[in-house]
């Protein structure tokens, strides 16, 4: 049954009072600057989830990192993917295996010291031994090494096509040897070169940024940014309308009709909203209840009910931010794999408990209609929703039938191999759906093994159609990220990937 909503009266009530929460918790001098016009250069900044290790660069926290511009990588992505010079000025392959970068000379970390190959080569080596991995390398095994003072020659165990992109991933970043500690945890306050300083944060409530004076590249325009943890859509919306904030991430669709619309910008985006179903223990480890499950769904009315028609209905597992995708689903061999799923059984009363988190606004709505679409086809839906970090040990841990999670499929390198690997691989770090299927391994394997091109594009849709075809996940939809930014902002980066959201050029006007 879907569960009762709060009347409307108190959802009111309760964005005021959560905006006015949220524009206390800024500076006072940024509030008297936006009145008076006397500003102080400072940019306020709600962000949608809170820190969950620490900001520590070997866990998603690292993206925090790269979107204020305080931790940087050897090198970067272009909006077509391919890798641009950023901390490595150049790079060539020396045979197979191994890569040699040239270190940028000149840059200082935060904390006044100089990078050189040592630092590049440590900082690379420490998310080599990480345990767990940042999901980047699941499946590499590298060793980095200095080879003089200003290059660094990588050895993969493996021929690995993609490694320049790869070490794009912000939890790539490189930091001063003083973030690195004996316990294996990395701080990386003062440690960065970035055109921004991370000065301090305050466990999940709230970070400062100052502008590094230091900055190797273009200067930072701003003076600093004023970062504040808000996972309440609600309030995050309030911020943007009552000039509580200047820039706010994910402006839940339901709140957009209530902003000025020159404030909200959005963009189609490379992530997926998917319902996991657990292969490995309880009713779906049958794969006719997950074929039952997958036929009880329709997408379509969760875009329109929920997300307002502002999402993309899903056909695969990666959406229109990668074109290429709906070109290779039309191959016979894709048709072909999805042919042989398992006819749906008939379900009458079956027990399943389905899991979803509240930091991202829209997800417990998708639950309450995905409830209703599972019940009308026989199955007994129980509800778990709860803040993401209370809940995802248990989802990767199978404690779910069925999980519903927002993902960003081409997060970490700017190809979605990275991506299917974590969550798809009998391996993988982030596989909530608890899948096992060698032919699934081979698949992403050879689409490992193969340089960026057609026929890796190729091979990776194979995998996904082997992935569909056996059921392990059930796409919904594509998101579109709606970024709210105020009159008096500018320069603030619209990034598909979510990696970009500070800049050097984001400043306050007039």
């Amino acid at each position: 049954m879907a569960k009762p909503r709060l009347k409307t009266g108190v959802i009111a009530l309760s964005a005021v009072l959560l905006a006015a929460g949220l524009t206390g918790c800024f500076p006072a001098g940024n509030e008297q600057s936006a009145a008076t016009g006397d500003d102080s250069g400072r940019v306020r900044l709600a962000m949608l989830l809170p820190p969950r290790s620490g900001l520590s660069p070997l866990s998603d926290d690292a993206f925090k990192l790269s979107r204020w511009k305080t931790a940087e990588t050897l090198v970067v992505l272009d909006d077509l993917g391919e890798a641009k010079p950023a901390l490595a000025t150049e790079w060539q392959q020396l045979d197979a295996t191994s890569w040699k970068f040239s270190i940028r000379q000149g840059v200082k970390f935060h904390d006044g010291t100089a990078l050189t190959s040592a630092e590049a080569a440590a900082s690379i080596t420490a998310a080599a031994q990480a345990s767990p991995k940042p999901r980047i390398l699941d499946g590499v095994e590298l060793k980095a090494q200095a080879e003089g003072p200003a290059a660094v020659v990588i050895k993969t165990a493996t021929p690995d096509p993609l490694l320049p992109q790869r070490l794009s991933s912000p939890q790539l970043a490189v930091l001063s040897a003083a973030a690195y500690k004996e316990d294996g945890v990395v701080n990386p306050v003062n440690a960065g070169t970035g055109p921004f300083r991370l000065v301090s944060v305050n466990g999940t409530s709230s970070a400062r940024l100052d502008r590094f004076e230091g900055y190797w590249g273009e200067p930072a325009e701003a003076a600093g940014v004023d970062v504040q943890f808000v996972p309440d859509g609600t309030a995050r919306a309030a911020a943007l309308r009552t000039g509580g904030a200047d820039i706010v991430e994910a402006i839940p669709v339901g709140q957009v009709a209530q902003v000025d619309p020159a404030l909200v910008h959005e963009v189609p985006m490379p992530r997926t909203n998917t319902l996991y179903l657990n292969t490995s223990s309880g009713p779906f480890a049958d794969p006719a209840v997950r074929a039952a499950a997958r036929e009880a769904i329709d997408a379509g009315t969760i875009v329109d009910r929920v997300y307002e028609g502002r999402a993309d209905e899903a056909s695969g597992l990666l959406g229109p931010a990668l074109p290429w995708a709906a070109d290779e689903r039309g191959s016979s061999s894709y048709t072909a794999a999805l042919a042989k799923r398992v006819a749906a059984k008939a379900v009458k009363g079956t027990p399943i408990r389905l899991g979803t988190f509240t930091d991202r606004a829209e997800l417990p709505e998708v639950a309450v209609q995905l409830e209703q679409q599972l019940e009308a086809a026989g199955f007994s839906v129980e509800q778990d929703v709860r803040e993401y970090q209370h809940i995802e040990a248990d989802a990767l841990a199978g404690a779910f039938d069925a999980f519903i999670l927002s993902r960003a499929t081409v997060l970490d390198s700017g190809d979605p191999v990275a991506y299917l690997y974590s969550d798809f691989s009998c391996a993988g770090s982030f596989n909530i759906s608890q899948f096992c299927d060698p032919a699934v391994d081979r698949a992403l394997a050879k689409a490992a093994a193969i340089a960026a091109g057609p026929e890796r594009r190729a091979a990776i849709a194979a995998a996904e159609s082997l992935i569909l075809a056996r059921d392990a996940a059930i796409p919904l939809l594509h998101e579109r990220v709606i970024q709210g930014e105020s009159a008096r902002v500018r320069g603030v980066e619209r990034d598909p990937r979510e990696r970009a959201l500070i800049t050097s050029s984001t400043g306050i006007s007039g």
